[in-house]
């Protein structure tokens, strides 16, 4: 009992390592610096990062060759520990170190089985108005506030824009609500706009670097919305008056217009 306790443990940090080892490592291992570099600046600073990361878009990266490529992903393979298969009782371990963020209402946490899941994509879908963005300003500060229980400690949020929907002095009100000062609450959450589908991509790598070099900081990182510069930049042309090119009617030829077709 006492040997598989052990094993557990150590199967336990060697993953936490796997996760958290800085892409760096990679050049104890053959990858030259160079290329580290250009991977740091595709958003991937972790030798997880580059598991995660598909061999497609590491050979969009300039300067990076498929050979290249493959060689990165045997090194990053090797240092995460081959296959990476764990017992359940690793992973039931790893689950006591998730935490719960509270939407500030119990009914609704209720539901969420205590909040938001940390170390997870939770996706807030719905009609217009029906407090989707009010939802994501309360998270704002509810991130903040530590836990009864002792096991969250709070931190920074990260709030990045598509619809300029995002406002400050809502997270004031809400402040005042939780009893917290409305100037350090303002100072914990990075506020940033993207434009575009692409620089929407471009932020999620800055903040990937940032989420890495400042471990522990921010707790929660919020997109309002995810999809809405993705459904203007990858919708179908629409002509003035017109309908849209999925919708518009296939011209009939003259012939088969005269006989009625």
């Amino acid at each position: 009992m006492q040997d598989q306790a052990l094993d557990m443990q150590v199967e336990e940090e060697e993953e936490e390592m796997s996760f958290f080892t800085d892409i760096d490592e990679l050049q104890t291992h053959g990858i030259n610096a160079a290329d580290i570099k250009k991977l740091k600046s595709a958003g991937i600073c972790t030798v997880r990062g580059v598991q995660m990361t598909t061999r497609r878009r590491l050979c969009a990266i300039k300067g990076l060759s498929e050979a290249k490529v493959d060689k990165i992903k045997e090194v990053a393979a090797k240092v995460s520990g081959g296959d990476g298969f764990v017992t359940a009782l690793v992973m039931c371990e790893r689950r006591r170190h998730v935490f719960r963020v509270s939407t500030g209402s119990a009914e609704l946490d209720s539901l969420l089985g205590g909040g938001i899941e940390s170390m997870a994509i939770t996706e807030v879908f719905g009609e217009f108005r029906t407090g989707k963005t009010q939802l994501a300003h309360t998270l704002c500060v509810t991130a903040q506030i530590p836990n009864e229980a002792g096991t969250y400690s709070g931190g920074k949020v990260i709030f990045i824009d598509t619809e300029n929907t995002f406002r400050p002095d809502r997270l004031r009100a809400i402040a005042d609500r939780f009893n917290l000062e409305q100037e350090a609450v303002l100072e914990n959450v990075l506020y940033t706009r993207a434009f575009t589908s692409e620089h929407q991509f471009e932020i999620l790598d800055h903040v990937a670097a940032q989420f890495h070099e400042e471990p522990g900081i921010f707790k929660l990182l919020i997109i309002d919305s995810i999809m809405a510069l993705f459904r203007v930049d990858f919708q179908r042309p629409r002509r003035a008056g017109g309908p849209t090119a999925a919708t518009r009617p296939v011209p009939v030829p003259p012939a088969e217009s005269k006989r009625g077709v």
